[in-house]
């Protein structure tokens, strides 16, 4: 690759598919989150209501900040954050691990704050 010293590597990550530091956490979490769904309760499983979060994961209740920074309260976080079309395929997690690879490397995330408020994955 021709580039200077000085050029961002965002591009190049995305050209050579190279995760970055965010993107391994943020794909740890969802690979925890999917391998232990059996310990977890989704939104349809509290209440009865037709929402259109019924898919979504519920997130515990939770007032310490160590436990809000934590794997758990965490992975939860960003598994709502991901698109229906991935939560429909984490019932198999080989299915969804192939799919979740695609997925960030389009974007190469810097920060989790700027994963967060990304709407759209294309």
């Amino acid at each position: 690759m021709n580039s200077s010293s000085r050029t961002s590597c965002r591009e190049l990550f995305k050209e050579l598919w190279i995760m970055t530091l965010h993107l391994q956490y943020i794909y740890s979490l969802l690979m925890f989150v999917t391998t232990n769904r059996y310990f977890l309760k989704s939104n349809s499983d509290v209440h009865n209501l037709s929402t259109l979060y019924n898919s979504d994961l519920n997130l515990p209740r939770a007032n310490l900040t160590i436990f809000q920074k934590g794997v758990f309260y965490s992975g939860i976080k960003m598994y709502n954050n991901i698109p229906q079309s991935l939560k429909e395929l984490s019932h198999g997690v080989r299915r969804f691990r192939l799919a979740l690879k695609r997925i960030p490397l389009k974007n190469a995330f810097r920060s989790l704050e700027e994963y967060l408020s990304c709407k759209s994955y294309d």
